[in-house]
């Protein structure tokens, strides 16, 4: 609602206005001198529009005027004409453009490490005799063996198989053969995945949004929130059982500081200060996002309630005023008014290419080709047994101990 050389128009007068052409009366608005809507404090007296209906200053009362158990007890409320809950708003963090080692980024560390996997080819290049050879191989009583897989030949064959280069340095027995298999149709999987992934991480400004739920917020300290100081949500907060929601309160008690704002447009202020999220009705941030695009909406709704238009205790016009707000909701009526507020002129525009996400593809996204490689090298490694028994059984004879 806006006030404009001593008139008011917004969403809830459009409603007022229609309802009183279908209702053929007359009204006269003003504000309530606190700028409260309703609260009722340890004494059990009501301030804001609440306690001008109850004092019968006023007949009806009409604004972001939340239904709730404790405000029925003592006026009456048409139909709700919107539903809405409590949200939080937040700033979206600067975006980060791409740093100097962003082609890292594509995989994540753990993955990176996982491929140093590939140096169990020295391991069973070792153990499998098919892999050792004669220094001298025209000096067949020469007993010195060399292996071509040390460690650096074995780092030089997973290196030149990633990068899709090839290796000099080839296994000669079946087992090493099958790890070095397994390993290129491992690094293959790798490359491709790395190669669809680097394109987003070196184009994209990644945007990174420190909280995403109302228990994220709840679970740290270096994010101060709060709310409006006498409205609905604090009584929400103050009334909740869960314990999220304690937790919360607590805080906004041992912080009221920080916490109590006097106006929605103070704490949308601090947001935009600082490093500060504000709980608010989704109506109300609804209205800022679409006409601020630094602000969005973390997270769902924490409740669910409605706005309505409050009467006095035991009013004649009750009935008449909700059957009213039926009828407008299915012409259409309310639906219109809401978008010619919320939706219509100065609606930010926001740039979908600026808000889209790349993530490093982590264990989970690729873990059915670690999955290949690791059965693969214990398959190898039984296999390399199998050699180890072979040969030795096969050169028993010729195998001489020297004492």
């Amino acid at each position: 609602m806006i006030e404009e050389d001593g008139k008011f128009k917004g969403f809830c007068i459009d409603i007022l206005d229609e309802i009183a052409a279908k209702m053929n009366f007359k009204y006269t608005i003003y504000k309530v001198a606190d700028n409260q809507y309703g609260t009722e404090d340890e004494n059990g007296t009501w301030n804001g529009m609440i306690r001008e209906l109850i004092e019968k200053k006023a007949d009806l009362a009409i604004s972001a005027l939340t239904i709730n158990f404790k405000r029925q007890q003592v006026v009456d409320f048409t139909k709700p004409f919107i539903s809405l809950g409590i949200s939080i708003i937040y700033k979206i963090p600067t975006s980060k453009k791409p740093g100097l080692f962003s082609f890292l980024n594509p995989l994540s560390l753990e993955v990176w490490i996982y491929t140093l996997v590939s140096l169990i080819m020295m391991v069973l290049a070792r153990f499998s005799p098919y892999e050792w050879r004669n220094t001298h191989p025209c000096n067949m009583n020469n007993e010195f063996v060399e292996n071509q897989f040390t460690a650096w030949n074995s780092l030089w064959f997973a290196v030149g198989t990633l990068m899709q280069q090839g290796s000099d340095i080839n296994p000669k027995a079946f087992s090493t053969r099958l790890v070095g298999g397994v390993w290129w149709f491992f690094t293959l999987i790798i490359i491709s995945s790395y190669t669809a992934n680097l394109a987003a991480f070196l184009t994209v400004e990644k945007v990174d949004i420190p909280i995403s739920s109302v228990e994220d917020l709840a679970n740290q300290s270096k994010i101060g929130y709060g709310l409006f100081k006498g409205g609905s949500t604090m009584n929400f907060f103050k009334e909740s059982r869960i314990d999220t929601y304690k937790r919360m309160w607590k805080y906004m008690q041992n912080n009221p500081d920080v916490a109590f704002v006097s106006s929605n447009k103070e704490g949308i202020d601090r947001v935009l200060a600082r490093d500060y999220a504000y709980l608010m009705e989704s109506t109300f941030i609804d209205f800022v996002v679409q006409r601020n695009c630094n602000l969005t909406q973390i997270g769902g709704l924490l409740d669910s309630k409605g706005y309505g238009i409050a009467t006095q205790l035991g009013s004649p016009y009750t009935d008449d005023i909700s059957l009213k707000i039926l009828e407008m909701q299915e012409k259409g009526d309310i639906q219109k008014f809401y978008n010619r507020w919320w939706k219509g002129g100065g609606t930010c525009v926001r740039d979908e290419k600026k808000d889209s996400k790349a993530n490093p593809l982590n264990v989970e996204n690729v873990g059915g080709i670690f999955v290949v490689l690791v059965a693969g090298v214990i398959l190898a490694i039984v296999v390399a047994l199998f050699e180890f028994i072979y040969y030795a059984r096969k050169n028993a004879s010729t195998i001489r101990v020297k004492k």
